[in-house]
């Protein structure tokens, strides 16, 4: 095993180390909020492309407005500082590990922030839309929508950050197979119980519970699992062929 390398940070006492991460935690608070004030300065711009799937919103209630631009502006002020809040957690943790695992968790971190904002644009660009268009054809000469500014943020949340979450599944079955908990073939074998659980995690999830939204949570998934499975096989024929090197 790779000795870790020992330097001062990594000989903290429980109280340094509760003392750094405060003072990380510090530093993504203060990011947040220099992010969030200036994501409420084009708060406008902000909800009009938030809301152009669903076209024009209502406010119900005198103060909706005011805590929706809030709860905007501080949603997007965070999405913003990812990449923050994932540089602190790496600082912190880094004089704990070994110079191997420092390299993997270089990799690993802004792999997972990629992959989180890949699902935010795959959702918005290509699910919701439809998604939208189908929710409004229900409609008729009786019932027509009307959409409250407070409902389409709730519902924008919870259709779009799961897609973010759901994005991480080709990172979490790398991580798994380094670690020789999972194989290309064990995945293989696995395929119909994960084609079942994908669907049971997107009913769940879906915030909806029709099968037009649960599919299409359910199959951008499946071909993350499917690409995955060709990703492992690359890399572990990458590493026999090395092993199998004579210079």
């Amino acid at each position: 095993m790779e000795p870790r390398e020992k330097t001062d940070e990594a000989v903290l006492p429980l109280t340094g180390h509760l003392a750094e991460f405060r003072r990380r935690l510090i530093y993504c608070l203060a990011a947040l909020a220099l992010a969030s004030g200036a994501s409420y300065a084009y708060i406008e711009d902000i909800i009009a492309f938030i809301s152009a799937p669903a076209g024009k919103l209502y406010f119900m209630q005198p103060a909706e407005v005011f805590f929706s631009y809030l709860q905007v502006a501080v949603c997007t002020g965070f999405l913003v500082t990812v990449p923050v809040w994932a540089y602190q957690l790496w600082r912190f943790v880094r004089p704990a590990l070994t110079g191997k695992e420092r390299r993997g968790v270089f990799l690993l971190v802004p792999a997972a922030v990629i992959l989180f904002y890949s699902g935010l644009a795959f959702s918005y660009a290509l699910v919701l839309p439809p998604a939208m268009r189908f929710f409004m054809d229900f409609a008729s000469s009786s019932l027509q929508p009307m959409f409250s500014l407070s409902a389409y943020l709730s519902f924008f949340m919870s259709f779009t950050v799961p897609f973010g979450l759901a994005f991480e599944l080709p990172l979490v079955l790398l991580v798994l197979s380094r670690l020789g908990l999972v194989t290309p073939q064990g995945l293989r074998r696995k395929r119909k119980a994960f084609i079942v659980l994908d669907f049971i995690f997107a009913a769940v999830i879906s915030p909806t519970g029709d099968a037009f939204t649960q599919m299409m949570i359910a199959l951008p998934v499946l071909i993350l699992y499917e690409g995955s499975i060709l990703v492992m096989k690359w890399l572990d024929r990458g590493r026999l062929g090395s092993r199998n090197y004579v210079p």
